[in-house]
């Protein structure tokens, strides 16, 4: 029963999170978001292309998804898989609490991994930064809001979202392993979260470094 509840929950939070809506916003306006600006399917390129309000749309629709994903999956899994199972102790209570923290967890690393690698733009998608924000707002809310705190002020700074999107990538898991420290496969999972967050933009930090990468606000595209 665990194995085909992590099936399902993994399953169903990839779908959820493989929905790309920003290909499918610059879609209904007939452009390819991937041939224009960064060619990123995510909100900061649908921003820069589309405008602020379809960018910021696509930004809450992908925050969104991973919320849903680890939200309602994994307690849909649980109830209709697990809670009727009977339980005949305290070990058997421990067990199918520590089964729906890793339910939990899972639909939130499969709810990234369906942005960042969609089925339906043939695995190539966006670098998870508001989907990830959506999975921890439901798994680990104030170590959320330190990142979020992170990612403002560093785009106030220095004008890059992505150097905000980096350093929230690194405040996040280093905020999970200060406040849930019991919590290893929260801090593990989150931690490798953020390294694939960071290793997504490798492309920025490549014009960061030569200068190139495009600031918020700026009105020339730059790519």
């Amino acid at each position: 029963m665990p194995i085909l509840s992590y099936i399902l929950t993994a399953l169903g939070a990839y779908l959820l999170g493989s929905i790309p809506f920003g290909f499918l916003a610059a879609k209904a306006k007939g452009i390819d978001i991937r041939s224009v600006g960064s060619g990123n399917i995510g909100a900061t390129n649908a921003m820069r292309v589309l405008g602020k309000p379809i960018g910021i749309t696509v930004l809450l629709m992908d925050a969104a998804k991973g919320w849903a994903a680890v939200t309602f999956i994994p307690t849909w899994v649980f109830n209709h898989l697990v809670s009727g199972t009977i339980i005949n102790g305290t070990e058997d209570l421990r067990l199918y609490s520590e089964l729906a923290v890793r339910l939990y967890v899972l639909a939130g690393i499969f709810a990234v991994l369906g942005h960042n690698y969609t089925c339906w733009l043939k695995f190539k998608g966006g670098k998870g930064i508001a989907t990830t924000a959506g999975v921890y707002l439901a798994l680990a809310p104030w170590a959320l809001l330190v990142a979020l705190v992170v990612f403002i002020l560093a785009v106030l700074i220095t004008r890059y979202v992505s150097v905000g999107s980096i350093l929230g990538a690194i405040a996040l898991p280093a905020t999970v392993w200060i406040m849930s420290p019991n919590n290893l496969f929260l801090c593990i999972v989150t931690t490798a979260l953020g390294a694939l967050a960071i290793y997504k933009h490798k492309s920025n930090i490549q014009r960061l470094m030569a200068g190139t990468e495009h600031r918020f606000g700026q009105k020339k595209e730059t790519k």
